[in-house]
């Protein structure tokens, strides 16, 4: 039961801290969003380890688990634009398949370029 508290809490921090990031980014009219900003400078507070990751892994790796289910309003959100869908759904769907197809190729290429780094080191 602590444990489900504890992250309920981790939980409202991550929202907490993504709120007052899109706030800022707001305030300031920046072109990137305030919640990509807000990743950027969490990341940064724990490598510096000024936030240690025992603070927020609990909340973190269940919205990481439950990421799918943010995606849901999207998808039906899509549905108000269904003439648009039906004009250049093709067009679409084949931005999107390339887009997923060069995210994979370059994650698998980064991959291997630092598990040869590691494997170069370590040896």
């Amino acid at each position: 039961m602590a444990r489900v508290i504890k992250g309920i809490l981790q939980i409202a921090v991550l929202m907490a801290f993504s709120y007052i990031m899109n706030l800022g980014a707001s305030a300031l009219h920046l072109p990137v969003p305030g919640s990509i900003i807000g990743i950027v400078i969490l990341f940064a507070l724990l490598q510096l380890k000024w936030i240690r990751l025992s603070w927020i892994e609990i909340g973190a790796g269940w919205l990481l688990a439950e990421l799918l289910l943010f995606f849901i309003p999207s998808a039906v959100g899509i549905m108000n634009y269904f003439p648009m869908m039906e004009h250049d759904g093709l067009r679409i769907l084949f931005v999107v398949l390339l887009s997923t197809f060069l995210v994979m190729a370059a994650t698998g290429l980064i991959a291997t370029v630092i598990a040869k780094r590691k494997e170069h080191h370590t040896s």
